[in-house]
């Protein structure tokens, strides 16, 4: 008697997922495609379902992109606290999405907005990951000149994540020039920190690449629109590109 292949166990209990503003756009030019926004949900889901922990830190490129005309010439530090607050427009946005598709979430942010969210505690987070809720990380890490990239790292540390997935909008991995203008550029499905560095692959900025590297945590760059990339990644499928030490 044949029967249902069961699904694989996950491979990973805690993950780190970063999401790019961009990611949230859809075919749009900026802001925030609802029907994109409920697909990433809707994957996010469905790791959840199986268990697996998931905290996320969002971008704010999509929105900011709308401000750069505004942001043109300002102080860098104001920029910064712009984008900051187009992440949490985007962590509210998401939290939405996953609570409609029945996932509890909660949204801690690096800046204090009481009525809003929660503000960021390291414990507390990892309580709400304990209790299969999902924690939506916004305002990056509440200081001007640092990304969201950085704020992944650090968050993905802090909360001992066991990987950091990187969610590329449109780009499969990690490529040994930047694929949409080397038609040369050669696909690399493994490397170790160390390689990535000394070659100045573009995996993430500087300092949250070394934030990785000296946590030794791994990070998978893959790409968010292939709709079940998470879910491969975390039962243990090679997606995308990793990085290791």
């Amino acid at each position: 008697m044949s029967g249902t292949p069961t699904e694989p166990a996950p491979v990973y209990r805690r993950v780190l997922l970063k999401l790019s503003g961009e990611a949230l756009m859809g075919e749009m030019s900026y802001g925030t495609d609802p029907v994109r926004v409920r697909e990433i949900a809707a994957e996010i889901a469905t790791v959840h379902r199986r268990g697996v922990e998931v905290a996320i830190v969002v971008g704010g490129g999509n929105i900011y992109r709308g401000l750069a005309a505004a942001a043109e010439g300002m102080d860098r530090a104001s920029g910064d606290y712009m984008g900051m607050l187009a992440t949490v427009l985007n962590a509210l946005t998401l939290q939405d999405a996953l609570e409609k598709a029945n996932v509890t979430t909660r949204v801690q942010l690096a800046i204090p907005i009481s009525e809003v969210a929660e503000p960021y505690i390291r414990r507390r987070a990892v309580r709400h990951l304990e209790k299969h809720r999902v924690v939506i990380f916004g305002a990056g890490t509440g200081n001007p000149f640092f990304t969201t990239d950085t704020a992944a790292a650090l968050r993905a540390a802090e909360i001992h994540a066991e990987v950091v997935l990187m969610a590329k909008h449109g780009i499969e991995g990690v490529y040994s020039a930047d694929p949409r203008k080397d038609p040369d550029a050669e696909f690399i499905p493994e490397i170790t920190h160390k390689e990535a560095l000394t070659r100045g692959l573009a995996v993430m900025d500087s300092t949250a690449f070394a934030l990785c590297m000296d946590n030794q945590l791994p990070i998978v760059v893959f790409n968010m629109a292939g709709g079940d990339n998470i879910d491969r990644i975390v039962s243990g499928e090679r997606v995308g590109t990793l990085v290791r030490t």
